[in-house]
């Protein structure tokens, strides 16, 4: 009987093994800044429609905006987010 091939290893060795690491950490810290966006919007009681007649947009682009899943939220869309909502947008290499 053969013993399991993934003992052992981690996901960290597994995400680098299948070359997945990058869509994975996207695909997180777009999920994270639209949870904290949403959620900020609630605390402020701020609409869906009114946060894109603050950031001078679509109400389909904020719909975008707050989907985890779709990542094609540009920087710009995100520090125009972060600014309507009084707050700052940090980016960095790490």
């Amino acid at each position: 009987m053969t013993g399991n091939p993934h003992i052992g290893s981690s996901f960290e060795s597994w995400l680098d093994e299948t070359d997945l690491r990058e869509e994975v950490t996207t695909a997180a810290i777009k999920a994270i800044l639209a949870l904290q966006i949403s959620e900020e919007m609630k605390k402020q009681h701020i609409t869906k429609t009114r946060m894109a007649e603050l950031m001078q947009t679509s109400r389909a682009q904020v719909d975008r905006l707050l989907d985890p899943e779709n990542g094609s939220a540009t920087l710009d869309t995100l520090v125009r987010a972060a600014h309507v909502l009084g707050r700052g947008l940090h980016v960095g290499l790490v």
